[in-house]
Parts: structure tokens; C-alpha cells; sequence
């Protein structure tokens, strides 16, 4: 909410509150002084009262409107309130278009006038015209009148002032009592009044009445004459309001002012109630007769036989009436047709009609007629069946060796219901019988060898005579897999890497066959493959040492029985020319041996011979000098060594120990003879007449010994 609004260049203003007050309160009593009370607080800059427009709604509806140059509070009188003022009231105040609207109140007015009935005439005669008026002595608003006859509600009137009027007929002749009350509707409630004054109306009967003749009044018979008449009992008394009407059930026979005549042939099957009707205004008075009309002859019925009959066979209609009066009526005289006229069917006795049937429904009816009555039986439709056609025969589905199937028996035309029998050799098995167009017949069967399937024949019949008989059953017959063997080629002993392996898997049993290889240790198929035949292979090309391992193959048809053969060891030899390669190797290897070993004896001989043939030549005799020994061989130097001894005495060894690094490493004492030793290392011998018996690589030491003399005295060590 904006707080203020300018309304001219100097004055500012807002409306700050606007309540609404109502006085003396907000539920009082019918008859009270009610003032609704607006009050507005406004703020302004200037001096001068701002025009305002004051409104009052009821229930959301505009029920006073005000402009005032005054800031004094509008008040807005409700004299003597009536219920009809009950409602919420609020008020809404406008200033230079800026407006503030105050909070709802509820005004409850309770209490209503006591309604008073008034009527034109305490005496009426029957059917005479009431007139009643009803009066809400000041009370306003929509008011709904209720008027009462007996303490039942006879009429309903709204309208929007404080009374109504009706029109009453009452027709009963006795003493009837009448009030009114009111109702006030303030949405969404409504105020019901107390009743009003009673007052009794006398209703004295007329003199008037209908009077209703039939001629014949007994024994009468259908085609009889009847008479009918219906006029007022006292013809004296004029109205232009009289009116006459005859009926016969629902139907209207005739009208008039006075009187009405009526002449008909009576008939058992309609109506025997008959109705003289007056009406005088709203007066009604009613005569009436029931008239037994006996039967002359009963309704024909008509029948066929045979009662199941096939197209262009030989039928008969019989058209009868099973009563009839004979006191009235002779046999002779009630005659019979047959419709519709183009029937092919010819009379042939008194209500006997016959001839061949169509090849299509027909429908017939009969007629019956005497002393011009006519009666027509109920329609008969004829069907004429069709005679079954020689039932054909199969297998649902696959026939199964040592398994149960089912034989379906089925005619491509014939009316139902059809008897179906299966036969095996010509001996019934079952009979089935087809009602509905969706059913089949359906039989169940085993059979252990093959050829059995050709036994099996199957009868439909929808008739007394002989049915046809189908051809034999010509099936496939499923025989379920057996003997499943797995063959491998080439032959496991043969089997080399490199090679192409075949896994041949056969079996017993009808194809087409599903056959799928395994590996043991492995749950998915090496191959899967379909076969019209009984047996089929599984090619494993280049083989090698990880295609060892042992294989099965499993096998199913039809018959969905799956089996398994015996697992097959399979083990991948070496390869031909690998093994090849080996044995050159192996001898290349010997070969190379041998060489060696040859060249090693050789080695070791030539040494054996050298180390016999050492000789030891002393450089010089003196004893102060150094000794030199020499050691050679007649084909390589072998261990060559200079041995240098300071004094006489020394004997030396020439393999020396490796730690061995100071003055006395080659320098032994002694006081016995001069004597130098070497280290000579020899093959194996090979002549054992030239060197000891000893094994392996010998260690020969020749001992050199300086005699006095100073010739050296050889003498070998082993």
C-alpha cells in the first residue's frame, strides 16, 4: 500500500484505517433498528476535507453507495431488519482513486413473521379451482412459498416479494384442511417460518359420471361381435369442459363429448380391460370392465423333422394347433399356410409341408385361420447342416519315439458339433467331440517304433450315418540320439605337432543333429555345428603341444535328449623334423667328443714320453755357483724352469708355495747330498710298459743329486 498520493500540488494524503462498526450489535432480533457505521482515518498535508466515496457491500455485493466532502463517519440505517438482512457487510472508502476496504461482519437477524393463508371459496365441488394466497407479513428478500393439502406439500413457489398464490384442484369429495409456510434463502443458509392459519375446504361431489357397456357380457368367443359404449350418466349436466375417452390397454379407441361408441372382433391375446374415461377440468372419473374373451384355437406351433437335417435331404414342416373350441368350431374349418410363400416346401396333409432343404438358413412361420381370426406361430429357422468332409490327420507338434504326442483330427467343413474318433488299425481309440469353432480334437498318443505312425486314422462324424475316414498319419517320427561316439584322426599315435587333427562325433538318431565339442576343463563349445546327417568333424589345424588334453562331444535333436561321448586323451608328439635336428645335434655332439677325447690321449702321451726323456745338464761343478737345471720336452717346453741354488747343498722343488715371498722361499739345509727335485705333470698314459700303473694325471719328481765328483747322480719319484 502506497502511504500517500499527491492530490494537487499542495496537498499529500493517506488513508491510514477504515473500520466498520455495527450497531446496537451483530445479532439482534426481527424488528430491531440496525445502523451500519464507516468509519475512515485519513492524513493530509492541507486543510481542506478530501472528497471521498464511501460503498457498502452484502455478501460481496453492492447495497449502498455515498460521496461525502465530510470526514464524519458514514452511517447506513437498516429499519426494523428483517432476516433477509442477514449477511456480511464491508465498506470501502475511495479517495482521488486511491481506496482501503475494512474487514468483513457478520450482521445475524433471526425471527420471522408468522405466514397468513387466505382462499377464494371454502366450498367446492369436484375438480372446481382453488385459489390460496400465502402472505410473509414484511419480510424481503427470495422467499419460497410451500402450500399444504392435508399436511402434504401440493404446490412450490418462489418469488422476490413477501407473498404468492396458487392454484389447488382438489378432486376427492370429503373435507380437506390447508395451511402455507415460508422459507427465506440467504445464501448459502435458509430460514423456514412457522406454519400458517389452517383453513377447511369442503369438496361435495358431482352428479356427473361415466357409464362403460359391452355387448356380449358372457360367452364370448374369439371372432365374436363386440359392442362397446361409453357416455356420462347424467346427460343434463353441460360443460364445455367434458370430455370422454374409451381405451383398451394403451390403446385409444375412441373420444367424444358425450358419449363414444365402438364395435370390434374380440381376440383372446389382446387386453379384455376396458376404460371409460371422464374428465370435467381437472375432475377425473374412471369406469371399467373386464371382458373374458375365450380362445377359439390355440397358437399353431410348428415343428420340423428330422429335427437335424442336412443340405438337399428330405424334411418335413408340421403347422399345428394344439386346443380349440369345438362347441364353436369345427376341425375342418381351421385351415393352415406356410410363409413365406416362395417356400419350397409343398403341401402334403393338413399342416404338413415338405421337401428337400436348401443349402442356406431359411426362415418359415406358420398361419392358422378361422372365422377370421389369425394367428401366426412363432418363426422357425431352419439350418440345414453341412455333412463333414473327410477329416485330415497330423501330429502337433513332433512325434517323439518312446515320447508322448498329440494327433490333431480336423475337417475343413461340416456343422458342429463333429464327433471325432482317432483309430489305430481300424480299432477305435477316443472320440472327441467339437462344439465350438475354436476347439480341436486333440488325442494323445505313444508310440516304440517308427513304423507305428502309419496305424493311426481318424473318423469325424456330425450325423446318423457312417463318417469318412482320413488317410493314414504320414509323420516324421523323431528317434532320440544314442550310441554318440568321438573319433579321432589321425590316429592317436600319430599325432604330431604341425598336424590337422579331426574330431569325428556320430551318433544314432533322426536328424538334423546339433553336435558340439568340448575340451575338459572348458564350459564353452570349441565349435558348434548343425548337421542333416549323423555325424559331423571339427578340424583343429597346426597342432602343438597346448592342444593336449582330452576332448568329448555332446549331441542333441529334436527329441531334445542330449547325450555325451566318452572323453579321448589326445597327446601331441614332437615333431619328425625336430626330432631330426636333435639327433644331428646328438651326433655332431658325439662326433665333436670324440675329436676331443682323441686329441686329449694324444696330449697326455706326448707328455708321459717327454717327462721320461728329461735330462739335467749342470751349468758348472763349482760349488760356490749357482746350479741351472733344464727340463724340456722333445715337442713343447712344459713347465720350464730355472732353479738357481747358492750352495751345493740345496735340494729345491719347483712348485712353490704362493705366499712364499722372502729370502728362504727356495732354501733348505741339509747334510745329506746335493739333490734337486722338479715337478713333471703327464696325460693319462697310454702304454703301460713305459710308465707306472697310476691313474690320471701323475706327478713324477726326478731327484738330481751332485756326487763329489761332480756328476750328477738322476734318479725318478713318483
Amino acid at each position: 500500500f502506497h502511504p500517500g498520493r499527491v492530490v494537487n500540488a499542495q496537498q499529500l494524503f493517506t488513508i491510514k484505517q477504515v473500520t466498520l462498526s455495527i450497531e446496537p450489535s451483530t445479532d439482534v432480533t426481527r424488528g430491531t433498528n440496525v445502523t451500519l457505521r464507516c468509519q475512515a482515518i485519513v492524513s493530509s498535508t492541507g486543510q481542506d476535507v478530501l472528497s471521498r466515496e464511501y460503498t457498502i457491500y452484502k455478501d460481496g455485493s453492492t447495497v449502498y453507495t455515498k460521496t461525502s466532502s465530510t470526514s464524519e463517519d458514514l452511517l447506513y440505517p437498516l429499519t426494523e431488519a428483517r432476516v433477509s438482512n442477514t449477511g456480511k457487510y464491508t465498506c470501502r472508502i475511495n479517495i482521488a482513486e486511491r481506496q482501503m476496504t475494512s474487514k468483513a461482519k457478520k450482521l445475524t437477524v433471526t425471527g420471522l413473521s408468522k405466514p397468513i393463508l387466505q382462499l377464494n371459496k371454502s366450498v367446492v365441488s369436484e375438480g372446481e379451482e382453488l385459489t390460496a394466497r400465502c402472505t410473509a407479513p414484511g419480510e424481503t428478500g427470495s422467499i419460497f412459498f410451500y402450500f399444504y393439502v392435508n399436511s402434504e406439500e401440493s404446490q412450490l413457489k418462489q418469488v422476490n416479494t413477501n407473498h404468492a398464490e396458487a392454484k389447488l384442484h382438489i378432486s376427492n369429495v370429503s373435507i380437506h384442511k390447508i395451511h402455507c409456510a415460508y422459507t427465506v434463502l440467504i445464501t448459502p443458509d435458509a430460514f423456514k417460518s412457522v406454519e400458517s392459519n389452517t383453513i377447511t375446504v369442503t369438496v361435495k361431489e358431482l352428479s356427473i359420471a361415466p357409464v362403460l357397456e359391452i355387448i356380449p357380457q358372457y360367452k364370448i368367443y374369439e371372432g365374436d361381435q363386440l359392442f362397446i359404449l361409453c357416455n356420462i350418466s347424467n346427460s343434463r349436466h353441460s360443460s364445455k369442459n367434458i370430455t370422454l375417452d374409451l381405451t383398451q390397454g394403451s390403446k385409444l379407441l375412441g373420444r367424444g363429448d358425450n358419449k363414444v361408441n365402438h364395435s370390434m372382433v374380440a381376440v383372446a391375446k389382446d387386453p379384455g380391460e376396458f376404460e371409460c374415461r371422464l374428465e370435467i377440468g381437472e375432475l377425473v372419473k374412471v369406469a371399467t370392465k373386464t371382458v373374458s374373451v375365450t380362445e377359439l384355437f390355440s397358437v399353431p406351433i410348428l415343428t420340423m423333422s428330422p429335427a437335424e437335417v442336412f443340405q438337399k435331404e428330405h424334411m418335413k414342416l408340421t403347422c399345428k394347433s394344439e386346443s380349440y373350441a369345438s362347441e364353436r368350431l369345427r376341425k375342418e374349418e381351421l385351415t393352415y399356410t406356410l410363409h413365406p410363400p416362395e417356400s419350397p416346401l409343398i403341401p402334403s396333409g393338413t399342416g404338413v409341408f415338405s421337401g428337400k432343404a436348401l443349402q442356406y438358413d431359411f426362415n418359415y412361420t406358420c398361419v392358422a385361420q378361422a372365422k377370421g381370426i389369425t394367428k401366426h406361430s412363432e418363426t422357425l429357422t431352419v439350418r440345414p447342416k453341412v455333412s463333414v468332409s473327410t477329416p485330415k490327420v497330423s501330429v502337433v507338434g513332433r512325434a517323439v519315439l518312446g515320447q508322448p504326442f498329440k494327433i490333431l483330427c480336423q475337417s475343413d467343413i461340416g456343422s458342429l458339433p463333429i464327433n471325432y474318433t482317432l483309430l489305430r488299425d481300424y480299432d477305435p481309440l477316443g472320440t472327441t467331440s467339437v462344439k465350438l469353432l475354436h476347439e480341436q480334437a486333440l488325442f494323445t498318443v505313444t508310440i516304440t517304433k517308427p513304423d507305428e505312425i502309419s496305424k493311426y486314422m481318424c473318423e469325424a462324424k456330425n450325423s446318423h450315418k457312417e463318417g469318412p475316414l482320413s488317410k493314414r498319419l504320414n509323420a516324421t517320427v523323431v528317434v532320440p540320439l544314442s550310441d554318440l561316439t568321438l573319433l579321432v584322426v589321425p590316429p592317436l599315435a600319430e599325432i604330431s605337432e604341425g598336424d590337422q587333427l579331426y574330431l569325428i562325433c556320430g551318433v544314432n538318431g533322426t536328424p538334423p543333429v546339433t553336435f558340439k565339442w568340448y575340451r575338459v576343463g572348458t564350459e564353452q563349445p570349441l565349435h558348434t555345428t548343425t548337421s542333416n546327417t549323423n555325424n559331423s568333424d571339427y578340424k583343429i589345424s597346426l597342432l602343438s603341444k597346448e592342444h593336449s588334453g582330452r576332448y568329448y562331444c555332446e549331441a542333441v535333436n529334436h527329441a531334445n535328449n542330449v547325450i555325451r561321448s566318452d572323453p579321448v586323451k589326445v597327446n601331441v608328439h614332437m615333431a619328425i623334423w625336430k626330432k631330426g635336428v636333435i639327433g644331428g645335434f646328438c651326433l655332431l655332439a658325439v662326433s665333436v667328443l670324440g675329436v676331443v677325447c682323441v686329441l686329449c690321449f694324444r696330449s697326455k702321451r706326448g707328455k708321459r714320453e717327454a717327462a721320461a726323456e728329461l735330462s739335467v745338464k749342470p751349468s758348472s761343478p763349482k760349488s760356490d755357483d749357482s746350479l741351472t737345471v733344464n727340463l724340456t720336452h722333445d715337442t713343447e717346453v712344459y713347465n720350464a724352469a730355472t732353479v738357481r741354488v747358492d750352495r751345493p747343498a740345496v735340494s729345491v722343488w719347483s712348485k712353490r708355495p704362493l705366499e712364499a715371498a722372502n729370502d728362504e722361499e727356495s732354501s733348505v739345509v741339509s747334510n745329506e747330498p746335493d739333490v734337486e727335485y722338479t715337478e713333471v705333470v703327464h696325460p693319462q698314459p697310454v702304454d703301460p710298459a713305459r710308465v707306472p700303473l697310476r691313474k690320471g694325471t701323475d706327478t713324477v719328481y726326478s731327484e738330481l743329486q751332485n756326487s763329489p765328483h761332480g756328476a750328477a747322480d738322476h734318479h725318478d719319484y713318483v
